[in-house]
């Protein structure tokens, strides 16, 4: 397979971690992006990278780059998934891809149109675990899919300035980790929710502090989420069916889950490492791009990001960029 060159745009936290799982993996990054030229050198001398750019349009006009991983606050994706299309670039995009679908429908039609691929960093979609966790479910072994019950409560400082809670910052838990609560129910159930029923408790800015989403799809599936910003709960997923039921703690990047029989009796699966979370997503970009793996992550993506607009509109919250 063709080595493929990659950059990194947005050098934050959740870069620097990228950049230290491929460094792990044995693998390097070609070049990295920032505002800041000063920023951009610092930071591609801790994380070995190549070239350092301090202009993002300068770093996208390079052509030995292939994939350029996406790691700015998501409430600007939408500017830098275009602008890289329109350079030529495919992307893989930290969550939430988009902060709607009336932001992604453009960017998937542009990347069709420019034969490139889109992907968002979705840990849910590329751990091994889930691979497995679909094939048991497949295989009828937790009999007839009834219900996925996920929570996540992440306790965050009361401060109405933080991008947490910032309306100018697409903030709230929806978003933040709402995406992930989403995309673990929508990757289990068998199709796309038509019924949605939600309340939400709102921050004093207007964002999304605590809700309740409740999900139905057409096969009779549904799917029950709890979100909250402001209080401690279990990062936890629940696959129930109508013989067993499959409980996966800290969900994000599980590596291990129980199933759990009528009877009491359990049986534990594992598959993969919490720790290579983010180099299943290089390795999962790199094979797309070079034709090794049919790429079908970004119709779930896609679905998630539709739950997330419908039950935004039903809590009247839009952003001021909107």
């Amino acid at each position: 397979m063709k080595k493929l060159n990659w950059a990194i745009l947005g050098p934050g936290r959740i870069a620097s971690e990228f950049a230290d799982a491929v460094h792990a993996a044995g693998k390097t990054i070609y070049a990295v992006g920032s505002r800041r030229l000063e920023h951009a050198n610092d930071f591609a001398g801790k994380h070995h990278i190549e070239k350092a750019y301090g202009n993002y349009d300068e770093m996208l006009r390079d052509p030995a780059i292939d994939i350029v991983y996406l790691s700015t606050p998501h409430s600007n994706h939408y500017e830098y998934l275009m602008k890289c299309l329109e350079n030529g670039k495919n992307v893989i995009c930290e969550k939430a891809i988009t902060v709607s679908t009336e932001q992604l429908r453009p960017v998937i039609q542009l990347a069709k149109e420019k034969h490139l691929f889109v992907v968002e960093a979705m840990t849910i979609f590329h751990m091994p675990l889930y691979q497995k966790l679909q094939e048991i479910v497949a295989s009828g072994k937790i009999g007839k899919l009834k219900m996925v019950n996920v929570t996540f409560g992440s306790l965050k400082p009361y401060d109405p300035k933080s991008r947490f809670f910032n309306m100018d910052l697409a903030g709230g838990a929806l978003l933040d980790i709402g995406t992930y609560a989403l995309s673990f129910a929508r990757f289990f159930l068998s199709s796309q929710p038509n019924q949605i029923v939600t309340t939400v408790k709102k921050f004093e800015t207007g964002a999304d502090e605590s809700s309740g989403i409740v999900l139905k799809n057409p096969d009779d599936q549904m799917g029950v989420i709890t979100l909250t910003m402001r209080a401690k709960l279990p990062k936890r997923g629940i696959v129930t069916g109508d013989k067993a039921f499959i409980t996966v703690d800290n969900f994000p990047r599980a590596e291990n889950a129980t199933l759990t029989y009528p009877d009491g009796s359990t049986e534990e699966i594992s598959a993969g490492d919490t720790d290579r979370a983010m180099a299943y997503e290089y390795v999962y970009m790199n094979q797309v791009v070079a034709g090794a793996r049919q790429e079908n992550t970004l119709p779930l993506t896609s679905d998630v990001v539709d739950i997330m607009t419908r039950v935004r509109h039903q809590w009247g919250i839009n952003y001021p960029f909107e």
